[in-house]
């Protein structure tokens, strides 16, 4: 069986490599525009900052080393222009000769990924305008770092490569600003914690500007300034990090099932044709909790997308069940992560959705190194469904991620979760582990046991008329009433049972256990904040 793979990165290389293993007697022929397959392209902004020091450690293998491991023929500098369905054969430029060659295959994998999309704007040709998604440009942006050429530079794109190119050039000294015509930066986080990353970026000298488009840089023989809806800025860089498109234009007329320039696949990455496979950034598979059709560029998603169609080509049905939209990085002093439903997001499907913010400790909170999580988690308010997780902290984000992905995986509900068997010891976690914790708090609040308020709604302003009882260990708001808890033991001398009280801490539990007893002496009308001092900003 002939077998051809348009690209070489990371879904067609793992097509390739799992075929192989599969069926050794498989012609397996890789045919990829660029001279590099296999690079880490998630690993550019960290070449950028000088955290992954050579751009040989940026490449996975070599098309010599991969052909030598896995018996793959490898064809660099080969663009697909063309397809022929009926003929069963591919149209190919040679970049280096400017000759057209054909191939003809029993199975084609498309696996062409996508390329950033550079808007039609003036200016964009000029010296310092740089893309991140080879490792040409990664060497390009860093190259000009060296020389000494990038003191101010605004990136436009605040997604997370945008953000994590942020992050790394700050390390090198330069003077960021981030700018995105979107109303937020973090696509796919609830808007009060993307506004949270905002603020800390600010805090650490990255500045956001959102609602605010990119249109155009400015200069004579270099960028001198970014034109912005706004105003003009400042720079001598601009890095473009405004989206990708998939590559899919030479197969426009070809009848194969598209969405949006993606290819439209079933679970074994079978196109409407089913001699004809799309992995990677080119393919439109399935979120898992939505049945919705999703675009994941992800290097994870597009890894596990090859292996499914590697199989599948190879006789064996083996489904790809579809991706939960979740996504991890490391931002400065602070690390960001995700999975499934956010609360904006179940909403808008119809779902009764009901969410919880809390921020929790992140190991025992008296061992070295302790910090805490703020995590916001959701479910389905009738079934109990987890539904998703986000998480902002210093530690390890990402555990609490995957154990969402975990719950998701194996659809638990809150009850599911309550009392897992997590490890636990005081240098990796607390003893009920954060993510239990979190389960529990939205369980009280399902149940009734705690009546609170959003960040999101008390700034909305749906704390109006409310007095600020300050539960902290502490004082810690100025001008607000505070309560020592140690010393509540009835009702309070300070407020009246019917009175509307918000009742506030550092983290939201002091207030909780006092809300407990406020509700055991007769008070009617308190609410705890969510997430706390540790989360929102409260002026009395």
């Amino acid at each position: 069986m002939k077998v051809i793979i348009l690209g070489g990165v990371a879904a067609g290389t793992k097509v390739a490599a799992k075929l192989k293993r599969e069926d050794r007697s498989c012609e397996v022929t890789i045919l990829t525009k660029g001279k590099d397959i296999s690079y880490a392209g998630c690993g550019l902004p960290y070449y950028v900052g000088g955290l992954i020091e050579t751009r040989e450690d940026l490449i996975v293998n070599t098309p010599e080393s991969f052909s030598g491991l896995t018996g793959v023929e490898v064809q660099t500098e080969r663009e697909a222009i063309g397809l022929d369905r009926a003929a069963k054969t591919v149209q190919i430029r040679d970049l280096q000769t400017g000759e057209t060659e054909t191939h003809s295959y029993d199975k084609l994998v498309i696996a062409t990924g996508a390329s950033p999309v550079k808007p039609p704007l003036p200016g964009l040709d000029l010296p310092g305008v740089f893309f991140m998604r080879t490792p040409d440009d990664a060497i390009a942006l860093r190259k000009a770092l060296e020389a000494g050429e990038v003191k101010r530079a605004v990136i436009a794109g605040g997604g997370l490569i945008g953000l994590e190119v942020a992050e790394n050039l700050k390390a090198r000294g330069v003077r960021v600003s981030v700018i995105d015509m979107a109303d937020q930066v973090l696509p796919g986080f609830d808007p009060e914690f993307a506004e949270y990353v905002e603020n800390h970026l600010s805090d650490e000298g990255i500045v956001s500007f959102t609602g605010t488009a990119l249109q155009g840089a400015i200069g004579e023989d270099h960028v001198e300034k970014v034109q912005t809806s706004r105003r003009a800025m400042k720079a001598d860089t601009l890095i473009l990090s405004v989206g990708i498109r998939p590559n899919t234009a030479f197969l426009a007329d070809t009848g194969l099932d598209m969405f949006k320039g993606t290819l439209k696949v079933n679970e074994y990455m079978q196109t409407n044709d089913e001699d004809i496979y799309a992995v990677g950034d080119c393919a439109m598979v399935t979120n898992r909790v939505t049945g919705e059709g999703q675009w994941s560029p992800m290097g994870s998603s597009a890894n596990h997308e090859g292996r499914v169609c590697a199989m599948h080509i190879a006789g064996k049905k083996h489904p790809y069940r579809g991706v939960f939209g979740t996504s991890v990085a490391k931002l400065p002093g602070l690390n960001v992560g995700r999975t499934g439903m956010t609360e904006t997001g179940a909403k808008a499907a119809g779902l009764d959705a009901v969410s919880v913010v809390a921020v929790v400790d992140d190991k025992a909170h008296y061992f070295p190194g302790a910090s805490t999580f703020i995590v916001k988690m959701t479910a389905e308010r009738g079934t109990k469904r987890f539904l998703g997780i986000q998480v902002l902290g210093t530690g390890a984000v990402d555990k609490m991620v995957d154990i969402g992905v975990t719950a998701l995986a194996a659809e638990a509900t809150l009850d599911d979760l309550e009392s897992v068997d997590y490890a636990y010891a005081p240098p990796f976690s607390t003893a009920i582990h954060p993510f239990s914790h979190v389960v529990n708090v939205l369980l009280n609040k399902m149940d009734g046991m705690l009546t609170s308020i959003s960040p999101a709604e008390y700034r909305a302003g749906a704390a109006e008329g409310y007095r600020v009882l300050d539960t902290s260990i502490q004082p810690a708001i100025p001008g607000a009433t505070y309560i020592d808890l140690a010393k509540v033991n009835g009702p309070l001398a300070e407020a009246a049972p019917d009175e509307k009280l918000l009742l506030v801490c550092s983290k939201g539990k002091r207030a909780y256990m006092l809300q407990n007893r406020l509700k055991y002496f007769g008070y009617t009308n308190t609410l705890v904040l969510e997430g706390g001092l540790g989360f929102n900003e409260v002026e009395v």
